[in-house]
């Protein structure tokens, strides 16, 4: 095989109290990329389509990553990459995180998979280092792996996979403005209270039992993120009345995706996520703001590879 064409997935990060923690992986929104094995050893961006980004390999996410991973084999070949973008940069749905982890999963492929999907994480995390200054993983995690994915530690590298309940459904809307991750990093504080994070920690650990024993309720109660939240939704215009919306709607609970402006929502079941869709838009109809909404099961395959 010289060449393979991917379906790279939009990320949902953070979900609520587990920032830079927890993130899941949408099924119908994200990217698609084309690798293939060419003789010019290296990284080369040849294309792409969708939005401006740089074509250069050490100033794009996915070249950084794709590198990081070749610094580690030696091959007499290189590769090139053209990347159709259709998630926008500074939505807060993981578009570096599907270009970085596309990039990895692309080449891995092509070598005859000498890394693991776990493995590919910590190359994709240089990607993110290039967009935000911090090599996170909450995003490219649930791209690499699926599902909902818990970062226990990140040196070392350790990743938990946890399958989404079987009713669960994502409801997410991006209004079109742009909040870059460096900008959202840097309003957020270095101390918390300790009474906070005790709140914090209750909710992140409830969470996870809600999800392993599909407890829709213990999942509803526990999105709630007493720490970034607070800071970053001044960021995003109705914030508040999109949560409070979603609810009213049926969702089990709503919060900010990644470091915004996207908003999401959870929910048990897809007419009750599409309730929760129309109630977002009724928001930001009146903000009149443009918007998109996007409706998708949980992905527990992550990236996908495609038919030529």
């Amino acid at each position: 095989m010289n060449e393979i064409k991917l379906f790279c997935t939009a990320t949902i990060a953070n979900i609520s109290c587990g920032f830079d923690v927890l993130g899941l992986a949408l099924d119908n929104v994200g990217d698609e990329m084309v690798v293939r094995k060419v003789a010019k050893k290296g990284v080369t961006i040849t294309k792409i389509v969708g939005q401006d980004l740089p074509l250069e390999t050490h100033k794009n996410v996915a070249g950084v990553a794709a590198l990081a991973l070749l610094s580690k084999v030696d091959t007499e070949f290189g590769f090139e990459i053209e990347i159709y973008k259709n998630i926008k940069p500074g939505s807060g749905i993981g578009s570096s995180a599907a270009s970085s982890a596309g990039a990895v999963y692309g080449i891995n492929e092509l070598l005859g998979k000498p890394f693991s999907n776990h493995d590919l994480i910590e190359f994709a995390m240089q990607g993110e280092r290039l967009a935000s200054g911090v090599a996170h993983a909450d995003n490219v995690a649930p791209a690499l792996l699926g599902g909902f994915t818990l970062v226990r530690s990140t040196d070392p590298l350790e990743v938990i996979k946890i399958a989404p309940p079987s009713e669960m459904y994502a409801t997410v809307i991006h209004p079109q403005i742009e909040v870059k991750t460096s900008d959202a990093r840097e309003i957020l504080k270095n101390t918390i209270p300790l009474k906070t994070a005790i709140a914090q920690w209750g909710n992140l650990g409830a969470l996870i039992s809600g999800l392993y024993t599909e407890d829709y309720e213990l999942i509803g109660r526990s999105l709630e993120d007493k720490i970034v939240e607070p800071i970053r939704s001044i960021l995003i215009p109705a914030f508040d009345a999109v949560k409070e919306v979603s609810i009213e709607a049926g969702a089990l609970g709503a919060g900010i995706s990644g470091s915004g402006p996207s908003i999401f929502a959870l929910s048990k079941g897809i007419e009750t996520a599409q309730k929760v869709g129309e109630a977002m838009k009724n928001v930001y109809q009146k903000v009149g703001i443009d918007y998109d909404v996007h409706i998708s099961k949980i992905n527990n395959e992550g990236i996908k590879i495609m038919d030529n």
